[in-house]
This record gives structure tokens, sequence and C-alpha cells, in this order.
């Protein structure tokens, strides 16, 4: 099986040692665990926004870095809503902002970390290198 080699707390490695019997056999189950549940959330959520929305969440998180303590609802709302009023994305896109706003409103902070990380992926991973926005939002919400 692959190795890798994750930054954790503290406070994390005291909690897999204690309810697993190693530190690893922890990493082992929550790792995957925690795929599964992000590819699950990002096919669940993204049939509730359309298209033009999810291009603008995408562009939304361009030259972000994504924090493990920014992992909520609120935190995604404040990145869209700064695009939005700097750069115009959602008009970019044709997305209503009202209407983005009210959906963005009801996800869970769990629902709201997965489109973060779906959006920021796209900036930084080497498999969407030189993918259009369109077909990302197409193959990987499709």
């Amino acid at each position: 099986m692959p190795q890798v080699a994750a930054r954790i707390t503290t406070d994390q490695e005291k909690w897999l040692k204690e309810y697993f019997k190693t530190k690893s056999a922890g990493a082992e189950f929550i790792l995957p665990w925690a795929v599964d549940v992000f590819f699950k959330s990002i096919r669940n959520v993204s049939s509730d926004f359309s298209v033009a929305e999810l291009k603008t969440i995408l562009e939304s998180h361009k030259d972000v870095k994504l924090l493990p303590n920014q992992s909520k609802q609120a935190y995604l709302m404040l990145r869209v809503e700064e695009a939005c009023e700097e750069h115009s994305v959602h008009i970019q896109h044709g997305a209503s902002k009202s209407n983005l706003e009210v959906k963005l409103r009801r996800l869970s902070d769990l629902q709201a970390t997965a489109l973060m990380i779906w959006a920021t992926a796209y900036w930084v991973s080497k498999t969407w290198n030189g993918v259009s926005v369109d077909d990302y939002v197409k193959l990987s919400c499709g």
C-alpha cells in the first residue's frame, strides 16, 4: 500500500493513538474514509448548483491556499462574496449572486469544505492543468 506523509497536530496524533491500535492504523482508516466522504459530498452538493454557480465558486478559489481551520461554510461565503465584489466573477459566468448566496447559506460546514477542496483542486492539481473550467465542472460534477 502506498505511504502518505501527512502533517497532523499533536491533538490529532493523540486522538488517533487513543481510538486505534496505532497512529498508522488510524490514518489508514481515516484517510480512505475522508476521500469517500469528499466524493460523495461533491456528487450530492454539486447537483444543487447550476454550472454558472459552480464556475463562480471555482473562480472564487483561484490563487487561494485552503487551510484546515477555514473548513467552514462562512469562509466559503466570504471567498465567493469577495470574488463577486472585487472581480464580478458571478457576472463573468452568468450566475445570480443572490441565488448563489441563498444556496451557499444552506450548506453544512462539511458540504462547504468539500466545495472549497473541489474548487481549490482545479487550480493546484497537475491532473487538471490545461483543462478548461467548463470541462472541469462537467467531468468532476457530471
